[in-house]
């Protein structure tokens, strides 16, 4: 698949909750090989779309298409089979607290890998580690990190499998503007380092405009807009320029 083939293909995503419509609509294309950031205020249905995706969640009418075929068409064994091609950092990283980071990293290797011997799993968490820029840290326990290194520990994991789609739930939530720059730069090396697709939902329009090939925004349950950052930076929509252009006044003051 060339870069600018589309690797996702979101048709009319409709999905309610207790007789609330929180996707009402939705279209999106996610083109193959590039970053596309996903904006939108609290509430607008980013996470549950982003659920949609890796197929945790069922829609109430539409489609999501990857390489042309239905998720939600597929049996529950190649749905499953599926998922191995995504890769997932939650916002809060998501860690078992009660395993070290070494066991974090190896869950999906042990999972979905399950003929790896010790040795080659040893192997691929020590390489996934130097990755993320966190050599030697296999024996720590998730309570002995910093929020940025909880971060780039989940971000080990997700890439573990070498996924080709990469999805991010607001990478820079709770981090330091010096932090959140750090994750910010980790990943669009991560993006460069596996020339796969990643998909980031967030509400950093700083983030957003620095790192982003493609930019959508999703208003109440639907994508209002989409373009380059910077046309998205100078879209007459109000609703865009409402969301963005105080994000664009912090940029001008740094």
């Amino acid at each position: 698949m060339t870069k600018n083939q589309n690797i996702l293909e979101i048709r009319d995503l409709q999905k309610s909750f207790a007789g609330q419509r929180v996707l009402k609509g939705l279209n999106l294309q996610i083109p193959a090989g590039q970053i596309t950031v996903i904006i939108g205020g609290s509430g607008s249905g980013k996470s549950v779309m982003l659920k949609h995706i890796i197929g945790l969640i069922r829609p109430d009418f539409g489609e999501i298409r990857l390489d042309g075929e239905n998720l939600f068409g597929m049996s529950p064994e190649k749905l499953k089979e599926t998922r191995m091609r995504f890769g997932m950092l939650f916002q809060d990283a998501a860690l078992f607290d009660s395993m070290s980071v070494y066991e974090n990293i190896a869950f999906p290797l042990r999972e979905h890998r399950p003929s790896m011997d010790e040795e080659q799993v040893a192997e691929l968490v020590a390489q996934k580690l130097l990755q993320v820029g966190l050599p030697g840290v296999e024996h720590k326990m998730p309570s002995e990190l910093s929020g940025g290194m909880r971060k780039r520990v989940g971000l080990a994991r997700a890439i573990v499998l070498n996924p080709e789609i990469i999805l991010y739930d607001e990478p820079t939530t709770g981090l330091d503007p010096v932090m959140s720059k750090a994750v910010d730069d980790l990943i669009v090396d991560t993006q460069r380092h596996l020339k796969g697709t990643t998909i980031i939902i967030s509400h950093d329009i700083r983030a957003t405009l620095r790192i982003a090939n493609k930019v959508a925004m999703l208003h109440d349950g639907r994508i209002v807009a989409e373009g380059t950052p910077h046309e998205m930076a100078h879209s007459n929509i109000e609703t865009v320029k409402n969301f963005i252009e105080p994000g664009l006044h912090a940029l001008e003051k740094v």
